[in-house]
């Protein structure tokens, strides 16, 4: 029997020390996987065991968060925030605020970050936290004593140099203000570059809401471009309704595509002729499901319950929902649909079998560390206004993330033909950042 070669046994002792934390493991393999060539390549990386390190957090915090309710009773939580490197700057990821929420999920997130942040070209470390509070259907109140409770413990950990959260599912622009709130009463300080994502009037950049999906959809267009296409008549599908999803619907629609269907947890809605981009938001401001948007659009849609939208047949498939949605039987059904280009709106939300597919396919992939970096890469633009004190507009800092995207894009395509993989942006988007936080690691000695 051979021994196992590096990368497996790196992978062996990953699933040691963090045992049941599923969507971490398959987060640190999907990596590991594409690295040997590099290894082979730069052996140095291995001398000074940048890969453990690497898979290894800087530091995991954890802490309960009491709170009571309208009624007076009292409830407890559980925070997270995972510092998970700041070789190239300080720690930068949002905050998660669901029931799903557990360590693994956190340290799937802040794994990810980090070579999504490396990959922007922005001065920031990857780092993810939250917890398993959920704020649908609690008051305002409720969800501000929760936000103030659990920033009373989280702003020990946190600082402008230190660490810089931001939101992510069920922390939006509200519950920003809440915690900014609290950390600013308990600092005597208006540090507004210690979280992004914050409202316009108070240090918040314009754009910020829209550039997750603004900036998947322009990754989406250049990669498009490589094979001579571009989005223009495209038939588009996203999975999800939220923040996310109605952004890439809209700059899609931009770009003269036609996206004809979206979802929610409880099925999808097709629309041949086009999504009505007004009235499915008005319908998600009012906190209605897709199947309200069929119901007012009336004859021109259709909703189907409990089913997976990829049924729909498209050329351009953007998951936006959540992790593991895109599955190896649907990325066969959007195979056979004649499906060119998959792009990830949401962090890991292809199966490594959906992945495999695709590529065997010959079908364009995105992976969400590159295609989604539109994010994050506007909360670095956030930092720098509010470091020079200074309010940019929207429309500066629309051009100034389509510049770092078409960068991430580059990076990608670049970096997977170098290492004798062409078009395989998942090969690129790994190895670019492995490689940008690797060589700053061995830079900065024995950390």
């Amino acid at each position: 029997m051979e021994p196992p070669s590096r990368i497996e046994s790196l992978y062996a002792a990953v699933l040691r020390r963090n045992p049941g934390e599923k969507e971490f493991h398959q987060a640190v393999r999907e990596v590991l996987e594409t690295l040997q060539p590099v290894l082979d390549r730069h052996p140095h990386y291995a001398d000074t065991a940048v890969v453990e390190r690497l898979c290894e957090p800087e530091r995991q915090i954890v802490f309960r968060v009491p709170w009571a309710d309208d009624r007076g009773r009292v409830h407890v939580n559980r925070g997270f925030r995972v510092e998970f490197n700041s070789a190239i700057g300080p720690y930068k990821g949002g905050l998660r605020f669901h029931p799903s929420v557990n360590l693994g999920i956190v340290k799937f997130l802040g794994f990810e970050q980090t070579l999504k942040n490396a990959l922007t070209g922005k001065p920031i470390g990857g780092a993810k936290g939250g917890s398993d509070f959920d704020p649908k259907g609690r008051s305002e109140a409720e969800v501000m004593r929760f936000c103030q409770s659990f920033m009373t413990e989280l702003y020990r950990h946190l600082g402008e140099y230190t660490d810089i959260p931001a939101g992510d599912i069920g922390v939006g622009t509200r519950e920003i203000g809440y915690l900014f709130g609290q950390y600013r009463r308990i600092t005597n300080r208006f540090e507004s570059g210690v979280l992004t994502g914050k409202g316009i009037g108070w240090g918040g950049a314009p754009g910020r809401p829209e550039a997750t999906g603004y900036g998947l959809v322009v990754f989406t267009q250049q990669m498009l471009s490589t094979r001579g296409d571009s989005l223009d008549g495209k038939r588009v599908v996203v999975s999800g309704a939220g923040n996310v999803a109605l952004h890439a619907i809209e700059k899609a629609r931009d770009l003269g595509a036609v996206v004809v269907a979206c979802s929610d947890s409880r099925g999808y809605v097709v629309d041949p002729k086009g999504l009505d981009l007004d009235l499915l938001k008005e319908v998600r401001e009012a906190r209605g499901r897709v199947e309200e948007y069929a119901e007012r659009r009336g004859a021109d849609a259709r909703f189907v319950a409990d089913a997976p939208v990829w049924q729909v047949p498209c050329e351009v498939a953007l998951p936006c929902a959540t992790q593991n949605e895109l599955t190896a039987r649907d990325a066969g059904e959007l195979i056979r649909n004649g499906v060119l280009a998959v792009a990830e709106g949401a962090n890991m939300p292809t199966t490594p079998g959906a992945v495999e597919l695709l590529r065997e396919a010959g079908v364009l992939f995105a992976p969400g560390k590159a295609a989604n970096a539109g994010g994050v890469a506007t909360s670095a633009l956030e930092m720098q206004q509010n470091a020079s004190r200074d309010s940019w507009t929207f429309e500066y800092t629309e051009q100034r993330l389509e510049e770092i995207m078409r960068h991430v894009h580059d990076t990608c395509f670049e970096t997977a033909q170098r290492y004798g993989h062409p078009g395989d942006y998942r090969v690129g988007a790994n190895i670019a950042g492995f490689e940008l936080v690797a060589d700053a690691m061995v830079a900065q000695g024995l950390i």
